[in-house]
């Protein structure tokens, strides 16, 4: 991270609320103009800090896709729309607020289509999707899993040798939170380098082509549940599964891709549901009760 941007221990999950100003079609995908739209925020209450950001070869966010209600026919004026954006770094939730506030009353144009901002939503409890955390708290789980199931919300994929792997096998998956992990929270907790051993003991995925600006990325959504055997490698996975909401897994994880979900307070005996499209406000409250 850049010198100007001074670690904080917290993560946060925010949640930003659009209402739809036309009619008409949105594009499938604004990742870019997603993207673009939080370090405008950025820069409204500290350039540096939005030059910082930008320029991170490893980004302190993670950003959702366009979530809510696209009709058939096109949207109407007032339509619900939301987005979610994780922050590694609790430093840059005052920054990011202020430059929402001073937005608020702007007309906001996501390829060039007008909304307007309703809400924004940081404290837990106020949105489903909203929460923070603390790197301490999230280094001492309550319970140790041995069989973690995640839900991959939007389409995942990885790096691989010189190509991109869709399949979320247990080393890339985990390898991929761990190396986040270390870059953003305190060296004191930092975890060790682990050989995972898992075994994947149930999935169901299915592969879906996100049309993205710079061409279409293709990546897997579905579940996938990972059995560990030996309790520190368990201890591990269960530490990072409970970061993968806030952190994503894989590739453009600031792009739309990746948004993960550990499955809790499920029968570990039994099927887990097929994850539902995050396409509707309806299906995403869904999985967040899950």
């Amino acid at each position: 991270m850049e010198p100007e941007m001074s670690k904080s221990t917290t993560l946060h999950s925010i949640v930003i609320e659009l209402a739809a100003a036309d009619v008409g079609d949105i594009p499938p995908t604004l990742a870019r103009a997603l993207h673009a739209l939080v370090i405008r925020w950025f820069a409204a209450a500290n350039p540096s800090i939005a030059e910082a950001v930008h320029a991170s070869q490893n980004s302190p966010l993670t950003i959702s896709g366009l979530l809510g209600n696209r009709r058939q026919g096109g949207v109407h004026v007032g339509d619900y729309f939301y987005f979610r954006i994780g922050l590694l770094d609790g430093g840059l939730i005052e920054p990011l607020m202020r430059g929402f506030e001073q937005s608020e009353t702007q007309s906001i144009v996501l390829a060039d289509f007008p909304f307007v901002l309703r809400n924004m939503y940081a404290l837990p409890g106020t949105h489903q999707l909203a929460g923070a955390a603390d790197y301490a708290l999230l280094s001492n789980p309550p319970q140790v899993l041995n069989d973690i199931e995640l839900n991959f919300l939007s389409p995942t994929s990885f790096k691989q040798n010189q190509g991109v792997q869709t399949f979320p096998l247990p080393e890339l998956v985990f390898n991929s939170l761990q190396r986040r992990w270390n870059i953003f929270a305190p060296e004191q907790y930092h975890l060790p380098a682990c050989e995972w051993n898992a075994l994947v003991t149930a999935y169901e995925l299915k592969t879906y082509a996100l049309k993205m600006e710079g061409g279409t990325e293709v990546g897997t959504q579905g579940w996938v549940r990972y059995r560990f055997s030996d309790i520190e490698t368990a201890r591990i996975a269960t530490i990072l599964a409970n970061f993968a909401f806030f952190a994503g897994v894989g590739r453009k994880t600031a792009m739309g891709m990746g948004q993960t979900q550990i499955a809790l307070g499920m029968n570990r005996t039994q099927k887990s549901t097929k994850p539902r499209n995050l396409r509707t406000r309806k299906n995403l409250h869904l999985h967040a009760q899950q």
